[in-house]
């Protein structure tokens, strides 16, 4: 089967397909009747021997082979327009359209509040941020990079460690008014202090309380009643004064400089947690790509 100017057109309005939702919409997108989109879809699912899609009267889904084809043809294609934008314009040309998967907690409170920096700097550049619990399968769902805390799972995606951000034991100064500050962690154990558990929505487990000096690392069993799975909520109910919570750097520095949370154990600083940038392993990262990547890690290498 020969790659030619036909295949290269199925995909595209394959693409538009799949990003509109419809062959209506793909037809607007790009300037075509929907009979014409249908009938583009039917060369390709013939040249192809797939179906692509499953349609009704109402609705038109991916099926299995669909899905895995898009996954296979996304990175090709945005590198078929990074090329030509780069032959176009130079290579170090920021332009175009942004699809960033980002961890939740990193994109309100580092990325959001000096977000508009970035784009002022890039105004030929459209972003969108989009923040999502799970990794899932980026390329399949059209991001051109995810920002994602933890060791990223074995895939065929670049993993690129962006930092490794401290973990802080913090409290709120009404809690310790209340409760009285904790001088080694093991006082955590118990019912004398109300600590905070965390959920990881990836494994479903909570996070274990650890705490690192140099090489010594101390474990300690808390039992607190209170369950969150997001990181902002844990930050409100610890700056509110229900309890302790174990927090990254990176999100909750300001909240400790500021006197909002106070950093229950200096004398454990060793601890660590990594951030990380996982783009496909299919083509080099883009301009643009490139241009994000640096602005994240230039936001947080302060910390």
């Amino acid at each position: 089967m020969a790659f030619d100017e036909r295949m290269l057109n199925g995909m595209s309005v394959f693409t538009a397909v799949v990003d509109g939702g419809s062959f209506a919409a793909a037809g607007e997108a790009l300037d075509m009747s929907p009979p014409g989109v249908s009938r583009a879809i039917a060369r390709l699912e013939a040249r192809l021997g797939i179906r692509l899609f499953d349609r009704t009267t109402r609705s038109v889904r991916l099926t299995d082979e669909g899905r895995r084809f898009h996954a296979q043809v996304m990175p090709l294609l945005a590198g078929l327009e990074e090329a030509a934008a780069s032959a176009a314009e130079g290579a170090t040309m920021v332009r175009g359209r942004l699809r960033v998967h980002m961890d939740p907690l990193f994109s309100r409170l580092v990325l959001a509040p000096r977000v508009g920096e970035f784009m002022e700097a890039h105004p030929q550049l459209e972003v969108e941020l989009a923040t999502r619990d799970q990794l899932g399968d980026i390329v399949a769902d059209g991001f051109d990079l995810a920002v994602r805390f933890g060791e990223p799972p074995d895939s065929s995606l670049v993993a690129r460690k962006l930092l490794e951000t401290r973990i802080l034991t913090v409290a709120a100064p009404a809690y310790l008014r209340r409760y009285g500050r904790p001088g080694h962690p093991q006082e955590l154990e118990g019912d004398r202090h109300i600590c905070i558990e965390f959920r990881d929505p990836a494994t479903g487990h909570t996070f274990p309380w650890e705490f690192h000096r140099k090489r010594k690392r101390l474990s300690v069993k808390t039992s607190g009643r209170l369950v969150v799975n997001d990181g902002g909520s844990m930050h409100s109910a610890c700056v509110a004064g229900y309890g302790i919570a174990q927090v990254m750097a990176v999100a909750a520095g300001p909240l400790v400089s500021s006197g909002q949370l106070v950093d229950l154990f200096p004398d454990w600083p060793d601890e660590r947690f990594p951030l990380y940038a996982l783009y496909p392993s299919r083509q080099h990262p883009s301009a643009k790509v490139r241009a994000f990547l640096d602005f994240v890690i230039g936001i947080t290498s302060a910390v």
